[in-house]
């Protein structure tokens, strides 16, 4: 079994990993996530002028993404080459996916998390007020790649 990255084996301290020696390259990761309502939700969703509730909630998403390493104690800093936030909304859900890409020597997966888990809530906050039972899941990161730089 692996040990936990952020763990010291030898003193059982916590610690930020070490990434200096790995060689630079091109990363990508994409993750999900979905949030749950009623159906009238969904459809005043719907009915908003294009780049409404989403457009906030796709920003919110972008800035989540850049600025994970304050959210995230032991992330590193990383130069986010692009970050893409869509949505597709259902009959009872908006599905939320987040592409986040760099050329770094670490990859990009807490920040393809981060922008799902903050769009998901933003887009919680802005129907809150019509719609108690709505809930986020299904946060889960889909793939993630690297390419040599």
């Amino acid at each position: 079994m692996n040990e936990l990255s952020h763990v010291d084996q030898a003193t059982g301290e916590v610690r930020m990993v070490d990434v200096g020696g790995k060689p630079v390259s091109r990363r990508r990761a994409v993750a999900q996530g979905r949030v749950h309502m009623a159906a009238a939700t969904a459809e005043r969703i719907r009915a908003l002028p294009k780049g409404d509730a989403l457009a906030v909630a796709r920003i919110a998403g972008i800035q989540a993404a850049k600025r994970t390493s304050e959210l995230i104690p032991l992330c590193h800093q990383l130069p986010l080459s692009v970050v893409e936030v869509t949505f597709t909304v259902d009959e009872r859900s908006v599905a939320i996916e987040a592409a986040v890409e760099t050329t770094a020597q670490t990859g990009v997966e807490m920040e393809a998390l981060t922008a799902v888990a903050v769009a998901g809530l933003t887009v919680y906050d802005m129907a809150k007020a019509i719609d108690k039972e709505m809930r986020i899941d299904e946060v889960v990161l889909v793939s993630k790649t690297k390419d040599p730089a």
